[in-house]
């Protein structure tokens, strides 16, 4: 079965084609708040324009704007194509990639940015697991409920290391390769938006005299 991974959660945007098990193909840019102008035109440079018979997409915690664009251009992807959907996490992602790559590495937290300072935040175990919730906190109190030998990965680490400069870290964004290490429990949550924490924008409140109205 051939998988079209969506990531578009931080300022990275990627996309990756995996078949049984491979990469056979993926993209992979830094575009800040530009997922919307580049995703489309990244997933029709892969093979067969990405087409595939399920679709994984990162579902946040992450940027507002960039898990909707994601999630938004999986619906109308799997509508069209009749794929399946399912999404997962940006933290357990990462997470994943960290014990893929430090084979040593028992135990770890990801770090990501959030909104108004925050991070989120989440600790996991080899195999993956997660050993706790995930939390959106000022970096101070992040950095307070951390073990002080517990590896950090992401790219909300600066801002533990402008309070700890000794803590080891490694700033490191998703990548949707990195899903061919999801096992199949983390790869299975609904297609809706982790935000974290609430959007800034609300929507408008109804103007005076409006409830009752029919189109």
């Amino acid at each position: 079965m051939r998988t079209l991974v969506i990531e578009t959660a931080t300022a990275a945007c990627s996309v990756a084609l995996i078949d049984q098990d491979q990469v056979i193909a993926q993209r992979h840019e830094v575009v800040g708040r530009g997922h919307a102008e580049r995703l489309i035109a990244m997933i029709a440079e892969l093979p067969d324009g990405g087409r595939a018979t399920r679709i994984l997409v990162d579902c946040g915690p992450g940027s507002f704007t960039g898990i909707r664009v994601g999630i938004a251009a999986a619906r109308g992807l799997a509508l069209g194509w009749g794929a399946t959907l399912s999404g997962y996490s940006s933290l357990a992602l990462l997470a994943a990639a960290a014990f893929g790559r430090n084979p040593a590495c028992s135990d770890l937290a990801v770090v990501l940015e959030g909104g108004h300072g925050e991070v989120f935040m989440q600790a996991f175990a080899a195999p993956l697991r997660a050993t706790a919730p995930f939390t959106s906190l000022r970096p101070e109190a992040a950095l307070e409920a951390l073990s002080p030998d517990l590896a950090l990965f992401g790219n909300g680490v600066r801002f533990i290391t402008a309070i700890d400069p000794l803590r080891p870290v490694q700033d490191v964004l998703p990548d949707a390769a990195d899903a061919v290490s999801l096992p199949p429990a983390f790869a299975a949550l609904p297609p809706v938006p982790i935000y974290g924490r609430a959007p800034d924008a609300k929507p408008a409140a109804p103007k005076a005299g409006a409830a009752g109205l029919v189109a």
